[in-house]
């Protein structure tokens, strides 16, 4: 292999391995504008979308240690890499893909474990993080705030029970001196 390419292979396999996950897509009769459009609705998100060759993907990724994905490259081919959670950026690759009815997702690679479409489009319909940080808080605390009313109710009886007896007792000498 000649040395640019080699260097092409070696910054692809570098990049593979500092993501979390790889998103493979087709991205046929895509113009150029939308492509555009694409990157920059993914940028926010921590993401990069990058056209590479299959056959330097194949190598990256053999390089990489990711499993072997070769029977789903074909075709034009780009690929989707970030720092962050893939869940925001499978949501804006499949809002992207049924606006324009383009850009569609070939296969994911979510922390060296293959992701089938479905998968993946099932991971763009999760909550954001969040609010799934958000609902598990909420979880935790539910029963911790049970856990301390509980522990809390004895002496609350107890309480209750001292003071309706001190009434009582109040309430008969007051009846007994009259």
């Amino acid at each position: 292999m000649r040395p640019e390419k080699a260097n092409i292979v070696s910054d692809l396999a570098d990049k593979l391995n500092r993501s979390p996950f790889v998103l493979v897509t087709d991205y046929q009769r895509m113009k150029v504008e939308q492509f555009a459009d694409l990157r920059n609705r993914l940028a926010p998100a921590g993401a990069e979308m990058r056209v590479v060759k299959n056959s330097f993907l194949k190598r990256a990724m053999s390089d990489s240690g990711l499993p072997d994905v070769t029977k789903n490259l074909s075709g034009q081919t780009a690929i989707v890499t970030g720092e962050k959670d893939v869940a925001p950026v499978a949501k804006i690759l499949k809002t992207f893909a049924v606006e324009f009815k383009i850009a569609t997702l070939k296969i994911g690679l979510v922390d060296k474990s293959i992701l089938s479409t479905q998968e993946i489009e099932s991971l763009a319909d999760l909550p954001s993080r969040e609010v799934l940080l958000a609902q598990l808080l909420g979880l935790i605390q539910a029963p911790a705030t049970r856990l301390a009313r509980m522990l809390n109710e004895p002496a609350s009886s107890l309480a209750r029970l001292l003071k309706a007896k001190s009434e009582k007792e109040e309430a008969a000498s007051v009846a007994a001196t009259a």
